[in-house]
């Protein structure tokens, strides 16, 4: 028979949260998960309620609080963290290790040098990745901005095409990145400059629509009227949706 008793415990907003997974590498007992493209609390026995989790998730979708739950275990976590370390690595963003996917691709016949070599870059200016780039940058200045998660460029082939051409780049990774510091540089840029647009562009895995949230975030706290579109792109290189 299960006993529960009345202590402090993680509570997670479901409609808070958007599944950026900043949560899971967080709580050292391995009690949270991203299931459905929710965190979620694995099991009552593995949480300790001291909440090393809530100052990492963006969303503040995780609170503490007083409610009867199963006692905390700590040889429980013992065994759950022991049975982890043998079974599929866990990513950072609790995406499985089982997600890593090859995939076939249509064979076609190799390009000449020559032809790659004519094939212009659509980017404009240097430095991209936010944390280098000064919110005073001339090229900030009454641009269309696109801020883009690493992987983007990679999977997506038509990215100089469709979404450098006449834009500004900010690159930045959700999840390895450091989500606070990326928030105020991007917060004060639109602070600074004459931005007229802002596109997001990140990939369909759960942490990837952090990126989204700091964008929104960011527009908020700029109090500018700055319109925002969002376009998520799969691990296969295809344009899911653009809103």
């Amino acid at each position: 028979m299960t006993i529960k008793t009345l202590r402090k415990i993680i509570n997670i907003d479901e409609d808070k949260c958007n599944g950026c997974g900043a949560c899971v590498p967080a709580c050292a007992e391995g009690a949270l998960q991203i299931i459905d493209g929710k965190a979620k609390l694995i099991s009552e026995t593995y949480c300790d309620g001291l909440g090393a989790c809530l100052g990492e998730c963006p969303q503040g979708a995780i609170t503490i609080e007083d409610r009867e739950a199963e006692e905390f275990n700590e040889e429980e976590v013992k065994h759950h963290l022991e049975e982890q370390k043998h079974d599929e690595k866990e990513l950072p963003c609790g995406c499985s290790s089982a997600t890593v996917t090859q995939f076939e691709r249509q064979k076609t016949t190799v390009t000449p040098l020559k032809e790659t070599m004519d094939q212009q870059s659509m980017l404009s200016h240097w430095p991209v990745q936010l944390t280098l780039v000064p919110p005073t940058a001339p090229f900030l200045q009454g641009t269309d901005l696109v801020l883009t998660a690493d992987c983007v460029p990679f999977a997506y082939a038509g990215f100089h095409r469709d979404f450098l051409k006449g834009r500004s780049l900010l690159v930045a990774c959700p999840k390895l990145d450091d989500f606070q510091a990326h928030l105020k540089k991007l917060t004060d840029i639109l602070n600074q400059s004459s931005v007229k647009s802002l596109t997001v562009v990140h990939m369909e895995v759960p942490c990837c629509s952090g990126l989204v949230h700091m964008a929104r975030q960011a527009i908020q706290l700029s109090s500018k009227d700055i319109p925002l579109k969002e376009v998520t792109i799969s691990v296969k290189g295809e344009i899911l949706s653009a809103s």
